[in-house]
């Protein structure tokens, strides 16, 4: 039947999400989710938003999602015109792509990042160029100072987790006037500096971020880019010319609430951040070699053990993690950040595993 696909359709290479096991109770640490649940006012705004008819359902969402962009801009002190909601930060990103970065020259990201970039250059035809991380996995920035249509990268990367400082942020921002510069924040609220400080400042900045991670809501879909007036219009005139109501009412309410429960917030923030430096320093007692993470995840290598070995045993006991066979990385776990309970499963199959191998 692929006699009728589109031309382009035969060129792509779709993204791979992460195994969601159809199982009673796997440990899964494959797909960067909270282990914790949203704020207890989520439920309430979204039953608040049914009422007792569920009429509500019946009519259109706020198509500009208002509410939602208002609170949003109030925490982090900006305005709301300096602020796009979609649905999911990889619709946000898609929508970056088409709206931002199709220029003559190539778009420049890094060759070890988030592999739904390359999968939308090729999808929207945008012509790119990967920009290798040093021996460390870490972004070097003058790297870029090269020809471009535009700059994307991750802060912290992934799948490393590594940040890059503000102030290497501000340097190539300010370096590349003619471009626009994407800082994909996703898992920002983990430990490293936000860019939204620097928009008023650069118009050429675009920052995009996530409720998926820190807020625990990625099954209600929930994106946002930042940035100057200008870019945001760009945004909305294609997010307008393919879907106008890209967040359901009960998504806006969702994460709208979500933002008002900073406490809540805060609180399952740093119970993420010590158990990530908990399983750090437990996975290095086992001879692992991990990257300096400052994501809800760890990356992390064995020099004695293949990683697709240790991916395979591990899905028996019915604990997930991500294995990318990619150039570089092909011995790299890529390991969310569970409950303490959770992450002492995996040690605990991880010494079982290394006890009885011999091959």
């Amino acid at each position: 039947m692929s006699r009728y696909w589109s031309d382009i359709v035969h060129r792509l290479t779709p993204y791979v999400p992460g195994e969601q096991p159809a199982l009673a109770h796997p440990v899964k640490l494959n797909t960067n989710e909270n282990p914790y649940p949203p704020s207890p006012r989520v439920l309430d705004a979204i039953r608040g938003e049914l009422g007792d008819t569920a009429d509500a359902l019946r009519r259109y969402p706020d198509p500009t999602a208002r509410k939602l962009r208002e609170t949003v801009a109030a925490y982090h002190g900006i305005r709301a015109d300096q602020v796009f909601a979609g649905n999911g930060s990889d619709e946000v990103l898609a929508l970056t792509f088409q709206a931002l970065l199709k220029h003559d020259k190539p778009l420049l990201f890094p060759d070890i990042t988030y592999s739904f970039y390359p999968t939308y250059a090729k999808l929207f035809e945008v012509d790119y160029r990967t920009i290798p991380l040093d021996e460390n996995f870490a972004i070097r920035i003058d790297d870029y100072a090269a020809p471009n249509g535009g700059i994307l990268f991750p802060n912290p990367n992934a799948p490393t987790g590594r940040p890059l400082p503000l102030a290497d942020i501000e340097r190539l921002v300010a370096s590349q006037p003619e471009s626009v510069v994407v800082v994909d924040e996703a898992y920002v609220d983990f430990g490293a500096q936000s860019a939204i400080a620097l928009i008023d400042r650069y118009p050429n900045l675009l920052v995009v971020q996530t409720v998926s991670k820190s807020r625990s809501l990625a099954g209600m879909r929930v994106g946002f880019a930042f940035g100057d007036p200008a870019l945001i219009d760009a945004l909305n005139r294609v997010k307008d010319s393919f879907n106008s109501y890209p967040l359901d009412r009960l998504a806006q309410v969702a994460a709208t609430a979500a933002y008002e429960d900073d406490a809540w917030f805060r609180d399952c923030r740093a119970k993420v951040i010590a158990s990530r430096e908990r399983l750090a320093a437990q996975l290095t007692s086992l001879g692992f070699e991990v990257v300096p993470s400052a994501a809800n995840l760890l990356f992390a290598r064995h020099p004695g053990y293949d990683a697709a070995m240790l991916v395979a045993r591990l899905r028996e006991k019915e604990i997930f993690v991500r294995h990318f066979n990619a150039p570089r990385i092909d011995q790299h776990l890529r390991i969310s950040v569970g409950t303490d309970a959770e992450c002492d499963i995996l040690l605990d199959a991880l010494r079982g595993i290394f006890s009885a191998y011999v091959g």
